[in-house]
């Protein structure tokens, strides 16, 4: 097997909450050494966030920060602005994710880290990004989800759109900066040098429309998507039907699987002559009549149970699925056979688990557990000191002084 593929690189995670955190935890898995300063004091406020095991750590920060070293530094100590400056002239990467502008006041923004080390590759991710009338406002995922037009398309017609409770904009943005800052080290190799990664939750999740600003640009503006409820009007049959035990989900919408789904459904308790129709033989036509396909699908699932409707698609090769519960989720046998639920062992908690990442390599391992858990606040402040050269002397004056700080 060979070394994960980021070994030997340095990464200095000051984020916090969600998207920086997350990437960073991406980096980690692929082999990064990477170092999580926080604040003195609350540190990093994703430790508040669900589910909260005590003071200092809970299930959002565990999951985001596994695999990183822990420091906590006063800022507001010339010697800790000091402490970090040294700490980022040794870091091939720097994750940020406050407001454009906040870090240039601390000595920590760009042009001042970037002329003390120009090979560093530095990422930004902020709301609306470092340029543009928006540029200055804060923001969270929720506020690039209603301005991209994601959430309108969401729910039913007539209610106010659902929160898609999953943080779509974070995330997303996230695993965007992981691209990003690995294309920026392959480019460093050629260049010599690194730049500034300008990443915004709002630009990213208007990149992510796959037809609807395609729908309104090329109808000259005369198609505006809408909320749809429960299936996609421009492609039926595709949506989500409930059974007389619980919910599925139908993919049925090409033309050959509809021919499979409808004679099934004909042969197997629905409408005579539904299979021949053939209204219905083509999307055009299903989506012409999609009240009429929608009402004889909706009754004939109603009638049977999940397991019932699932078998029958399976055994005509129809994508179809349970819609499942989290605990379901984590039981699912394609889910443990994936790797995907991490187990991790906690001195102070047990094993813990959380869900792993998705990325594979062929010719190393990133489906075993990460051995080192989120640290604590300031967990590692002398051994990356001593990594800059400071001496045990002047680590314990500045932990006693407070300007490292750990809890």
């Amino acid at each position: 097997m060979q070394n994960l593929p980021l070994q030997g690189i340095r990464v200095i995670d000051y984020s916090h909450f969600l998207a920086g955190p997350y990437v960073g935890r991406c980096l980690a898995a692929m082999g990064a050494e990477v170092i999580k300063v926080e604040r003195p004091g609350l540190g990093d406020a994703g430790r508040q966030h669900a589910h909260v095991l005590d003071d200092q750590q809970s299930g959002y920060f565990l999951q985001l920060n596994m695999g990183k070293q822990g420091v906590s530094v006063n800022m507001k100590d010339p010697r800790g602005k000091d402490f970090m400056q040294k700490l980022c002239d040794s870091a091939d990467v720097f994750i940020e994710n406050y407001r454009p502008g906040a870090l240039d006041k601390l000595g920590l923004g760009y042009k001042e880290l970037s002329e003390r080390n120009p090979q560093l590759v530095y990422c930004s991710i902020s709301a609306y990004g470092h340029t543009g009338p928006d540029s200055h406002r804060a923001g969270f995922g929720l506020i690039a989800e209603a301005k991209s037009g994601i959430m309108q398309m969401v729910g039913v017609p007539g209610e106010a759109p659902p929160l898609l409770r999953i943080s779509l904009g974070d995330m997303y943005t996230g695993i965007h900066a992981v691209a990003a800052i690995n294309a920026a080290l392959l480019g460093r190799m050629r260049s010599g040098k690194g730049q500034h990664i300008d990443m915004a939750l709002y630009d990213t999740l208007v990149s992510m429309h796959e037809y609807a600003v395609q729908c309104y640009t090329l109808s000259g503006g005369k198609v505006l998507p809408q909320q749809t409820g429960h299936d996609m009007p421009t492609s039926t049959l595709y949506g989500v039907f409930r059974a007389n035990d619980g919910d599925l989900v139908i993919a049925a919408q090409v033309d050959d699987a509809w021919l499979r789904f409808a004679n099934m459904l004909e042969q197997h308790g629905g409408p005579a002559g539904f299979g021949s129709d053939t209204r219905f033989h083509s999307l055009a036509g299903r989506n012409t009549h999609r009240e009429e396909v929608l009402a004889t699908v909706k009754t004939w699932v109603a009638q049977r149970t999940v397991a019932e409707v699932l078998a029958l698609l399976d055994g005509i090769d129809v994508p179809s699925a349970k819609v499942q519960r989290i605990d379901e989720v984590l039981n699912d046998p394609q889910i443990q056979a994936r790797g995907m639920v991490l187990e991790q062992q906690h001195p102070r908690y047990g094993i813990l688990k959380m869900p792993n990442l998705p990325f594979r390599f062929s010719d190393c391992d990133t489906t075993a557990p990460m051995q080192q858990v989120a640290p604590d606040m300031g967990q590692h402040n002398a051994q990356i000191a001593r990594t800059l050269g400071y001496s045990d002397a002047d680590i314990q004056t500045m932990q006693s002084e407070g300007v490292l700080f750990s809890k």
